[in-house]
């Protein structure tokens, strides 16, 4: 099947079993889930967020009466459709949603909405659960990886990528054979979408993006189910994904190590509220300023030294207008950090506009580093060079910001982030927040995947 890679990884896709993953891969999952939680939690409240759901309330034609799939911004049950779509959504508006490096892509929130959803419609096992969300992450990443850099320049990985690894999720799950999980992937390759120009506009595509490839993924799936056919080779075909979507496509990266290579444990967690093209200079800025003691006043120019994916994406916006957009502005990213040691999502909420974070702004500006193009995408190195007030120069230098695999967080922190990230949106009290988390630690072992938040039995239905 090595000459038809499309197939290799739908069979792949279709027949993972738990067994065979590695426990090492097991528990690193569970934290990725542990961390889309936080993500999905924090969306709550949120306008473009609240929007889709209520759109999905009104087309779903009202409740959905047994409805097992929950919405977790409401404590609301719908369809597994609908509750994919929502959660999709969510748990990418606070930006600290994990990520792929080599990829450039964030698998957690188009994986997980599916396996929730469709996990607890069809009352599957914690072993099922995990299995479809490696086969997710699998997938997905090495589809990304496939379309290379070109790919990302227009389109936005998550959203498009994000459609296949959500239907390979849902296919795992419903238990589709090979050929019926090629099919799923024709249907969910033909499907896929998502372009970079909603940051000119600080439009609120993003969210839309995620909802839909997880919506239209578990679609795909649920049709090939039902003898849907879809595309053989939507991938690597003649006019297929890469054909449309890529200039530098390498089929050889959709199998390569596949089964040997786990890239779900290659997965980064972020750490600061913003897109992670920042992260590096950030955490190298904040290495300077923490060895040198600088002040915010003591900086009068910053330079950060990035990949040219880094200036494709975030040399968009200029002068942020909201506080979305401005988590795609390297200059309010690096101003928060300067003056509060993090970027996270209160301090965006509370100051990104701020005089003082405005003038920091102007005086970052980012320089091409050929060095750090060549590593990227697989390693993401962060380099700065300071000016300070009275003349002197720092460089600064991060090779795996916070986050990464080899600078990962622990249990104990992505438990805070979720707390904070609760705290945040209204999403949960503390004591509840610490009873969701008790449950989702144990995810792998539950014989039945059921409610977050442990209230099955008083738990609503909407559409």
């Amino acid at each position: 099947m090595t000459d038809h890679p499309s197939l290799t990884l739908a069979t792949f896709a279709a027949q993972l079993d738990f067994d065979s993953i590695p426990q090492a891969v097991v528990e690193r999952t569970v934290n990725l889930y542990v961390d889309w939680l936080g993500s999905a939690l924090a969306g709550k409240g949120a306008r473009p967020v609240e929007t889709i759901a209520r759109f999905a309330r009104q087309a779903g034609g009202g409740a959905v009466k047994g409805g097992r799939s929950e919405v977790l911004i409401d404590r609301s049950r719908s369809t597994p459709y609908f509750a994919a779509m929502i959660n999709g959504a969510a748990s990418h508006f606070a930006e600290q949603d994990d990520v792929h490096n080599g990829s450039v892509f964030h698998p957690a929130t188009v994986v997980f909405p599916v396996a929730l959803a469709l996990a607890q419609a069809n009352r599957a096992s914690g072993r099922d659960f995990i299995a479809a969300a490696v086969a997710g992450y699998e997938v997905g990443i090495r589809i990304g990886e496939f379309l290379g850099r070109s790919h990302y320049k227009v389109f936005h990985t998550t959203g498009t990528v994000g459609t296949v690894a959500a239907a390979a999720t849902a296919g795992r799950l419903l238990g589709l054979s090979p050929t019926q999980m090629l099919d799923a992937f024709g249907s969910a390759g033909t499907q896929a979408s998502g372009l970079w120009e909603f940051l000119r506009d600080a439009a609120d595509s993003k969210q839309l993006h995620t909802a839909m490839a997880a919506a239209n993924g578990l679609m795909a799936a649920q049709l090939a189910a039902d003898g849907f056919k879809g595309a053989t080779h939507i991938l690597e075909g003649a006019q297929g994904m890469a054909a449309g979507m890529s200039s530098d496509a390498d089929p050889a990266r959709l199998v390569d190590g596949l089964g040997t290579r786990w890239a779900t444990a290659e997965t980064s967690f972020k750490y600061h509220a913003a897109c992670r093209h920042t992260h590096p200079a950030a955490d190298a800025l904040l290495a300077v300023v923490q060895e040198h003691k600088l002040a915010p006043r003591d900086i009068a120019k910053v330079v950060a030294h990035v990949h040219q994916g880094a200036i494709d994406v975030l040399g968009a916006v200029v002068t942020p207008r909201t506080v979305h957009q401005a988590k795609f502005n390297m200059g309010t990213v690096l101003g928060l950090v300067a003056y509060h040691g993090y970027a996270g999502v209160t301090e965006f909420e509370q100051g990104f506009d701020a005089d003082s974070i405005a003038a920091f702004r102007d005086n970052v500006e980012m320089a091409f580093d050929a060095e750090v193009d060549a590593a990227y995408p697989a390693r993401w190195i962060g380099k700065v060079t300071v000016t300070t007030t009275d003349g002197r120069t720092f460089k600064g230098r991060v090779d795996e910001p916070k986050g990464d695999p080899g600078n990962t967080l622990s249990r104990d922190e992505i438990a805070t982030k979720l707390h904070r990230l609760a705290a945040f949106s209204g999403a949960a009290t503390e004591g509840e927040a610490a009873g969701l988390l008790g449950n989702a630690w144990q995810i792998a072992g539950q014989a039945c995947v059921e409610s977050v938040f442990g209230t099955e039995a008083n738990a609503t239905v909407a559409a």
